[in-house]
Formats: structure tokens, C-alpha cells, sequence
């Protein structure tokens, strides 16, 4: 038995010995056992042995299945049972607190003023989990994870595999209708309306089988059969309701990578790649209008297959206009900027880095190349620079030197120096200028607001609850609407 079903049993013999007029004695007798025992037993602080169970069944008149039932006697039974299970959470004990005893002379309104009490600080304490150094911890500890497998989840590529061709597909591009079959075999349907929540990019149905997505693909990359697939992971990986931030941001990993694995397929990509590999012709730009994607998640797919299938390591990185990491992953050495938890993400990079090299460039259209020495060694990448409603943007992918003789553009005679983190590189001022205007000037710095704003909390992180429901109970009403 689980704690909570040994308590829920216990209460359920209390519950028919009392309306029976027995006193713990009196049924310890008939079955055995010493009434200090049968206390234990009811408090749920001893579990029954079958034996007893039965035994006690017969001297109360019930069924086995009776006495074991998981729901709770009565209303306040359940009350009773909630208490205790909250005054052995750790968020309680750690308050050093006396225990109250849920007997009979507590009156029941106090009973349940304790419970919600208890609740709240339960939900308080989710909430407290997704601190700003917490979200970062948990971020760092999921990328060096991936880091440390190549960012390669085999089984991941296994189940989106086997889904996208048992829904038809066979090569290049994932169709929209191979997706839509994908969400037909799970007992899914796609909706496309024109009032999802604000806070939401996907809502799924689950008791009406249905997937709410927005009627044109939204921006900064998030296509419609992207989104369709990462809310058809959430049930195919079985997810329940995270129970930390570090869990949600695991399970935001999972169903992306799920998607990419389903809209770049492992056997295609592999062969593709291999074969442009042979030719020393690799580039992201094919692999993306080979798979019909987007640049970006061309770029990351290829990190999840390049070392584990082509035996090269990579780096990727893409950067806000101010130079700032907005999204990475290395695992060949490229000496990425931490602070001092680890984290890269909203750290500057270097400005003699081709990515930052490609925020000045106005030609979208075409990849562009670069070496970079580095106090880490040289570095090949191709850049691409784009635009976000966010702003401005530019994606790198790159290589140790000793493997840029794979790809398309080695070639350059672009060559750039890096020694940082030696601010000497490109962050400390010219000293003439600086003294010239130090004492001279007085800047307005541009406030990023998301620095002061709290991180997501609820039980959906971000999500607005009560908008959501109400979404949920207008299509559920009317499912024309």
C-alpha cells in the first residue's frame, strides 16, 4: 500500500467501528490484535497485513474491496486525511510547527480553514520554485545534459520515426496532411481559430480529443506543423503536470526535439547529410530547403545529429542585436560566455565572432563564412541574420577548424582574432576616447523589462488559467464557434 492508501484504509475502520458503537478494545478482541495496534493502524501510521484485513473486513461487515477502498468515508474523513498528509510535506515540517490532531474535538469549519491554509502554502511553494537563479540552474543543468549525450535522445527519434511513417510520409518535406493523420491515429483533431489565448501558442482538448492551434503560422519560426506535433508530444510522451520549473522546462525540451526529429525525420536526414558530407558540400541552407523548415531549426536539428551520425562536433548559437545569447549549444569546445552559475543565456559574445560579424549584414538570402581564432582554437561557422518581432537576430553554426573541410564556404579568407573574455579583446574603450568623454557624457541605458518581471508561475508556467478555461468552455459549447 502507498501512505495515502494506508491513511484512507485507516480511516475507513475508524469510520465503520464507530458507526458500529466499538470501541478500539472491543474490535481488537474479535480480530486479534491490541487496541494500541488497531490505532496505529487507523491513524495510517502501520500498514495492515492482509491477514488483518480481511479479519477486520468480516467483524465489520464489509467486503474487502470495502475496507480498501481509495476514496475517503465521508467529507470530513477526506479533510482529515488531507490534513496529515500536509503536516508531513516537507514545505511544513521545515517550519518547525506543532502538529494539530485531526480527531473528533476539532470542529470541522477549523478542519477545513487548516486544509486551505495548507493549500495555499503548497501552491505558494510551487510557485517560489521558479526564482529567477532557479530558472537559471535548471537551464544550465538541462544544457550541459544535452552537452554531455550530443544532444542526441535516441528514443526520441525512434517514436517520431515510427509515427511520421506509419502516417504516410517517405521523404523530404512533412506534409500538413501527414500531420494531420499523425493527430488522427492518437484520436486528435486539429482546429484552427482565430481567439486562442494570448498566452498560449497551442491549447489541447483532452476529454473532446481536439488541438487548437492559430489560423497562420506565428512568428519567429514557430510553424503550424511545429506547433501541431509539440502538442501531440505532450500525450504520446505521456507527460503529467510538472512539478517544478526544472520539469517544465524538460518537458518544453522533449516536445520540441520531438517535433524536429518529426519534421526532419533521423533515416532521411542521416542519408541527406551523409551524402553531402561525401561531397564536402555540407550547408545548413540545403538542409533547411531539403526539409522545408525554418533556417533555425535546420541549424538545431543538425546539432542533434552531426556528432552522433557524421562524427563532427558542433556549435550553435543565435544572438539578440545587442550581442546577448539568446539560445546555444557547443560541444566542441568553443569557449562560450558563463557567468558565475554557468549560465550563457543574456551573456555577450564576442564582437569578432561571425555571428556578431552577420548582425551588420543586410543580405538575408545567403549564408556567410568565417574563421576565428580563439584562446580555445580556431573556429569555422557560417552565419545567417534575420528579423524577429523582437528584433534583430543572427544564427551561427559552427565547427572545429579540422572539420570545416565537410562544408560549403571553407574557402573563406575571412579570418578573425578573439582572445576573450580579455576585455582587451573588443570590450575595454579606446583610452583616448575614454578620456575624453568619461567625465564628459551621460548615457540613458535601455532597460530590458523582462529582467524585473517575474518568471511564469501556475500550474501551467505562464499560462492564464482562467482565459484558457473560459476558451476551453466556449469551443467546448460550441464547436463551430
Amino acid at each position: 500500500m502507498a501512505s495515502d492508501d494506508v491513511l484512507t484504509t485507516g480511516r475507513r475502520i475508524r469510520h465503520l467501528r464507530t458507526a458500529r458503537g466499538l470501541t478500539l478494545d472491543a474490535l481488537g478482541a474479535q480480530v486479534g490484535v491490541t487496541s494500541s495496534m488497531l490505532s496505529l493502524v487507523e491513524n495510517g501510521r502501520r500498514e495492515p497485513r492482509l491477514t488483518l484485513l480481511r479479519e477486520l473486513a468480516s467483524a465489520l461487515g464489509v467486503t474487502l474491496d470495502e475496507l480498501v477502498d481509495p476514496e475517503p468515508p465521508t467529507r470530513r474523513a477526506g479533510l482529515e486525511i488531507e490534513l496529515e498528509q500536509a503536516q508531513r510535506s516537507s514545505a511544513f515540517l521545515r517550519l518547525g510547527l506543532p502538529q494539530v490532531r485531526p480527531n473528533r474535538s476539532l470542529p470541522t469549519p477549523v478542519l477545513e480553514q487548516l486544509v486551505g491554509l495548507h493549500t495555499e502554502l503548497a501552491r505558494r511553494e510551487r510557485e517560489a520554485i521558479a526564482t529567477p537563479e532557479e530558472a537559471r540552474r535548471a537551464n544550465t543543468a538541462l544544457r550541459l545534459a544535452r552537452q554531455a549525450r550530443d544532444n542526441h535522445f535516441p528514443e526520441l527519434e525512434v517514436l517520431a520515426e515510427r509515427m511520421v511513417r506509419e502516417a504516410g510520409y517517405t521523404s523530404g518535406a512533412l506534409t500538413h496532411r501527414t500531420v494531420w493523420r499523425m493527430a488522427e491515429r492518437l484520436g486528435l483533431e486539429i482546429r484552427h481559430v482565430d481567439d486562442l489565448p494570448r498566452s498560449t501558442r497551442t491549447v489541447t482538448d483532452l476529454e473532446n480529443g481536439r488541438i487548437y492551434l492559430p489560423p497562420a503560422s506565428t512568428p519567429g519560426g514557430h510553424g503550424l506543423r511545429s506547433l501541431a506535433l509539440q502538442a501531440m508530444a505532450h500525450r504520446v510522451l505521456e507527460h503529467g503536470e510538472p512539478t517544478s520549473y526544472e520539469a517544465f522546462l524538460r518537458q518544453r525540451m522533449e516536445t520540441t526535439y520531438f517535433a524536429s526529429a518529426a519534421l526532419v525525420p533521423q533515416s532521411a536526414a542521416v542519408e541527406f547529410l551523409a551524402a553531402r558530407k561525401r561531397q564536402r558540400e555540407l550547408a545548413i541552407e540545403d538542409f533547411r530547403d531539403a526539409f522545408g523548415v525554418t533556417h533555425e531549426a535546420a541549424a538545431q536539428r543538425f546539432t542533434s545529429l552531426a556528432t552522433h551520425h557524421l562524427d563532427i562536433r558542433v556549435h550553435f548559437l543565435r544572438i539578440n542585436e545587442d550581442g546577448s545569447i539568446y539560445r546555444a549549444y557547443a560541444n566542441d569546445g568553443l569557449p562560450l560566455p558563463v557567468d558565475v552559475t554557468g549560465a550563457i543565456e543574456g551573456q555577450v559574445v564576442c564582437r569578432r565572432w561571425g555571428v556578431r560579424e552577420a548582425l551588420s549584414r543586410r543580405d538575408h538570402a545567403t549564408e556567410s563564412y568565417q574563421y576565428t581564432d580563439t584562446p580555445a582554437g580556431t573556429f569555422w561557422c557560417s552565419t545567417q541574420p534575420g528579423v524577429a518581432p523582437t528584433g534583430r537576430f543572427a544564427l551561427a553554426v559552427g565547427v572545429p577548424f579540422s572539420s570545416a573541410k565537410w562544408f560549403r564556404g571553407r574557402e573563406t579568407q575571412v579570418r578573425r582574432r578573439s582572445t576573450c573574455p580579455d576585455e582587451a579583446c573588443c570590450r575595454r574603450p579606446d583610452a583616448e576616447a575614454a578620456a575624453r568623454w568619461e567625465q564628459r557624457s551621460w548615457p540613458s541605458a535601455r532597460i530590458h523589462q523582462h529582467v524585473f518581471a517575474p518568471l511564469p508561475s501556475g500550474r501551467f508556467p505562464g499560462v492564464d488559467a482562467a482565459e484558457m478555461y473560459a476558451f476551453l468552455d466556449r469551443h467546448a459549447q460550441h464547436p463551430g464557434a
